[in-house]
């Protein structure tokens, strides 16, 4: 593109500018769809950066830690629970091990059995909370040696049902992003039917333009400075109308889950400022195929 080219892009046109209604159905679904997919964006955005941070915290904080668990009779708990952390000191690659007291097995167990447990009564295991070092522990050998010197521990590496969980969370990472693609598509998609109706209602003044010698390329760019301006403010009041909404969400909390960590954070907040330069750069492309190819069959 010339730099002629640009520079009327960027300024336009006044007597082009007459080719494109200023107002009208066109108009109006163009900002509308470009504010609606931007909004959807944002959100989309959200979830995908949150499911990320999602991931890597699972990752980071679940690989380095491990739980044994003595299933002993009463009488025999403590004998194997001692015997247990002798041979988790004794074992290479294991940073710390220690036994959870009373109380923190019944903060584990509140939420489901309630904040009244009667640990006494009720055949709980104890459980050793079993932190890693480097290079890292020998977990087969270790199950091994505690299977013949402590019957009643079961050594759990979390990697069973830890891999699925930080599996779900980029599945999620990678499905806001492919959500981005699509609102991205389904946005191009309605500004070509917009511009093609504009065109279509415009006829009869292109061929007007035609006969006073206007080239096709005049014609086309004030259409797609029309609809790229047009993509750029709807664009940018979806997303700030979206950022509001992410910002208005609750703060994540251990209480509310996953579902309370969907915002955004430090340098995050900056990526939606992306959406309108991008969705801009959509409009530009489609407005400027859709116009090429209308002014062929208008011809």
């Amino acid at each position: 593109m010339s730099q002629g080219r640009i520079r009327a892009l960027l300024i336009g046109d006044a007597q082009a500018d007459r080719v494109v209604p200023p107002s009208g159905f066109t108009a109006h679904l163009t900002l509308f769809v470009a504010g609606a997919m931007a909004f959807l964006a944002v959100f989309a955005l959200a979830l995908s950066l949150a499911s990320g941070r999602l991931a890597d915290r699972w990752a980071q904080e679940l690989a380095k830690a491990a739980t044994l668990r003595i299933n002993a009779p009463a009488d025999q708990r403590v004998a194997q629970t001692d015997a247990a952390l002798k041979i988790l000191q004794q074992t290479p690659g294991i940073a710390s091990a220690r036994a959870l007291s009373e109380e923190e097995q019944i903060a584990l167990l509140s939420p489901w059995l309630g904040p009244d447990i009667p640990l006494d009564t009720l055949p709980v295991p104890q459980l050793i909370e079993v932190i890693e070092g480097e290079p890292g522990y020998d977990a087969a050998g270790l199950r091994l040696r505690l299977s013949a010197e402590v019957p009643g521990a079961v050594l759990d590496d979390h990697t069973r049902w830890r891999e699925p969980l930080v599996g779900a969370a980029n599945s999620l990472r990678r499905l806001g992003l492919f959500s981005i693609l699509l609102i991205g598509g389904a946005m191009a998609a309605m500004i070509t039917l917009a511009a093609n109706a504009a065109l279509a209602a415009n006829a009869q003044v292109i061929e007007v333009l035609r006969l006073v010698g206007a080239q096709d390329a005049y014609i086309a760019q004030a259409f797609v400075r029309r609809f790229t301006l047009r993509a750029l403010i709807g664009c940018g009041v979806g997303v700030i109308l979206g950022m509001l909404g992410v910002w208005l969400m609750p703060e994540a909390s251990d209480e509310g889950g996953f579902l309370t960590g969907l915002g955004f954070q430090g340098w995050g907040w900056v990526w939606p400022i992306l959406i309108p330069p991008l969705g801009a750069l959509v409009a530009f492309a489609a407005t400027g195929t859709a116009a090429r190819r209308k002014l062929r069959e208008l011809a």
